[in-house]
C-alpha cells in the first residue's frame, strides 16, 4: 500500500515538474515577442517574468496545497525530494530551478546566552576561538550610539550592516576580519554556507527534516558520525521524539528553536544567456501562498 502510494505521488510531482517546464517555456516566449529591448534590458525582463511564473505556478500547484492541507512532513519531503533539481533550456536560455527546505540551517541572529556555549563547543571543533562569537554578535546588534562593540570589526569596516548578517557576502567580509584580527583561520575549515541560514527573520525554527549534518552537530553538540545517522533519518520526523536522543542531546535540542514541519520552500533561480547571467532566489510560504526575501544578482 505504501508503495503504492508513493508511485501516485511520484506520478503528481513528475506533473508538476511538466507544468512547469511548459508554463515557464511560453512565459519566455511572451517576452522573446515583445517589442524590441535592448539585449541585456530583455535579460532582466526574462528575469523578472521568470519570478512571476514560478510564483503562480506555486500558487495554483495541486501537490503544494495538498501539503499545505495535510499538513504532513512525509508529503513534503516527498515533493522536495522530486523537484530538488530541474533543468531548462528555451533557445540559447538556460534555466536551473532548485527547490529546498528554507528552513535547513541556524540563524546566527538567534545566539543567545543559553545557547552560545553550544556555538563556542562547535567552534572549538574546529580550532576556532570563542571571541568569533563576540565578531558575530556586533554584527546583529544593531547600532550603538555609545560605540560598545566587542571588536574593531567597524573601525574597519565602518558602513558594514549591522542589524543582521544578511548575505553570504556580508558574512565572508565578517569571517575575512576575524582571520585577519586574530591571525586565526581555522574558520576555512568550517562549511558556512551549510551552517548559516541568514535573513532578517529572527524567529525562524530550524526543520529537523532538513537540517545539514554542520546543524546537527551544533545544535546537539555531536560528533560527525552521529549528525551523519540523524540525517539518515530525514523526512521521518514527524515529532522530536522520533529523534530518539540521548538526555544529553534532548536537553541541548531544547535551546533551540526547532520543529519537524516548516512549509516554507527555498526556490533558487539561475539563468545564463550568452554573456549573461543571474541568480534570483527567494522564499516561498505554502501557508500563506506568499513569497518573501526576494535577491536579485545580475
Amino acid at each position: 500500500m505504501k508503495q503504492s502510494k508513493n508511485a501516485i505521488a511520484l506520478l503528481i510531482t513528475l506533473m508538476f515538474v511538466i507544468v512547469i517546464t511548459v508554463a515557464i517555456g511560453f512565459g519566455l516566449k511572451q517576452v522573446n515577442s515583445s517589442a524590441e529591448i535592448i539585449k541585456e534590458e530583455k535579460f532582466i525582463y526574462q528575469s523578472r517574468v521568470l519570478v512571476e511564473d514560478v510564483l503562480n505556478i506555486l500558487r495554483s500547484s495541486k501537490d503544494i496545497k495538498k501539503i499545505a492541507d495535510s499538513n504532513s512532513s512525509e508529503e513534503l519531503y516527498l515533493f522536495l525530494s522530486q523537484v530538488a533539481f530541474i533543468p531548462l533550456e528555451y533557445k540559447d536560455l538556460k534555466i536551473v530551478l532548485k527547490i529546498s527546505s528554507a528552513r535547513a540551517k541556524f540563524n546566527p541572529s538567534m545566539l543567545e546566552s543559553n545557547n552560545s556555549l553550544l556555538m563556542r563547543h562547535y567552534l572549538n571543533k574546529y580550532g576556532v576561538n570563542a571571541q568569533y562569537i563576540e565578531v558575530l554578535a556586533d554584527n546583529f546588534g544593531g547600532i550603538k550610539d555609545d560605540n560598545s562593540y566587542n571588536s574593531r570589526i567597524f573601525e574597519e569596516n565602518p558602513s558594514l550592516f549591522r542589524e543582521y548578517i544578511a548575505t553570504l557576502a556580508h558574512l565572508k567580509v565578517i569571517n575575512e576580519f576575524y582571520i585577519k584580527e586574530y591571525n586565526e583561520n581555522a574558520l576555512l575549515k568550517i562549511d558556512f554556507n551549510s551552517l548559516f541560514y541568514f535573513g532578517a527573520d529572527k524567529n525562524t525554527s530550524i526543520d529537523l527534516n532538513y537540517a545539514s549534518a554542520e546543524v546537527w552537530k551544533l545544535i546537539l553538540g555531536v560528533s560527525t558520525e552521529r549528525a551523519e545517522e540523524l540525517l539518515l533519518g530525514a523526512g521521518t520526523y514527524e515529532t522530536k521524539e522520533d529523534l530518539d536522543l540521548s538526555d544529553e542531546e534532548a536537553q541541548n535540542l531544547e535551546l533551540f528553536k526547532t520543529d519537524c514541519f516548516e512549509p516554507i520552500l527555498l526556490v533558487e533561480i539561475e539563468l545564463n544567456e550568452s554573456k549573461n547571467y543571474s541568480t534570483i532566489s527567494f522564499e516561498y510560504d505554502i501557508s500563506t501562498q506568499k513569497g518573501s526575501n526576494f535577491v536579485f544578482k545580475i
